[in-house]
């Protein structure tokens, strides 16, 4: 398994472990089981690590996490495990009384209330039961959205919110599925590539690759702008630079690499020589994540 991001260093100088420093997370490090993270004694062992002869050791494959002064390794193959504020995709597996259950790839699905959507029209005002019965004209079964975690049930299970004119119904695009450990949290998870495709980030190892459309405050007030299901005319070209920007980021996902707008860029740039089709075969794939990663290290250096 392919390693990048911070350099393997012990404390004494030796090459048996990771050096963490509070100045780069930026960069992560995937670990495999036995792998000696750290042999720093001032860190404490948090999930996926044991100790062995003053050693911080991974018990599991997965993503080396800090905070503060406690390591813990999370696994690159796990259900998702949500925070107050991510942006997570997900699609309506069911529409029940006040709520929409959403598969989140999560342990348990997320729901979504009635409550938490915005009216069309942008009306501001308590949902009656002439709401309720117009539901599935909002959301229903096998409808692709994004939103945003707000809270949590006592059960666990995700309490999602849209009442934000850049969360909703999605369209115009394609579904990504890509292990939840390798999305980082970045700044905006709303990017618009240079190819003039959007991409949205969700935390949950879902992303959409759509045709751009832009988004206007005054959207919200439209009665059909939020809910209708009529996609937009896509050219030809633009389907091929959807289709191109899925297969890269399923490229970087192969070699696990992370996936951010920066290394989705840089991969783009470099599988723009190869046809589509090509993108995904091994030797291929494995050419346009070496030239993207050396991409990013040459600007790390500038």
């Amino acid at each position: 398994m392919s390693t990048q991001g911070l350099p393997l260093k012990s404390k004494n100088g030796g090459e048996d472990s990771m050096e963490l420093t509070e100045t780069d997370d930026s960069d992560k490090h995937v670990v495999t089981p036995g792998e000696v993270v750290t042999t720093d004694t001032a860190f404490m062992r948090g999930h996926g690590t044991y100790t062995q002869d003053e050693a911080l050791v991974a018990s599991l494959a997965g993503v080396v996490d800090r905070v503060n002064k406690l390591i813990s390794v999370r696994p690159l193959r796990t259900r998702y495990n949500g925070e107050i504020g991510d942006v997570v995709i997900g699609r309506v597996t069911e529409v029940a009384q006040k709520r929409w259950k959403v598969d989140i790839n999560g342990r348990l699905d997320g729901v979504l209330l009635l409550s938490s959507v915005n009216l069309p029209g942008g009306v501001q005002r308590r949902k009656n039961e002439a709401d309720e019965l117009q539901m599935r004209t909002f959301f229903a079964e096998g409808d692709i959205l994004s939103s945003e975690v707000q809270n949590f049930f006592h059960d666990g299970a995700a309490s999602l919110h849209t009442r934000n004119v850049k969360y909703g119904k999605l369209r115009n695009g394609s579904l990504v599925t890509v292990p939840s450990a390798l999305i980082k949290r970045t700044k905006s998870h709303f990017i618009t590539l240079p190819c003039g495709v959007d991409v949205i980030l969700g935390l949950n190892g879902f992303i959409w690759v759509s045709k751009h459309v832009a988004i206007t405050a005054d959207m919200a007030l439209q009665l059909d702008a939020l809910y209708h299901n009529d996609n937009a005319e896509i050219s030809d070209t633009e389907r091929e630079t959807i289709a191109r920007v899925c297969n890269t980021i399923l490229a970087l996902a192969k070699h696990n690499n992370f996936i951010n707008d920066t290394m989705i860029v840089y991969a783009y740039e470099a599988a723009s020589e190869y046809p589509v089709k090509d993108i995904l075969t091994p030797a291929t794939s494995a050419e346009i994540v070496a030239r993207a990663r050396a991409q990013l290290r040459e600007a790390q250096q500038q």
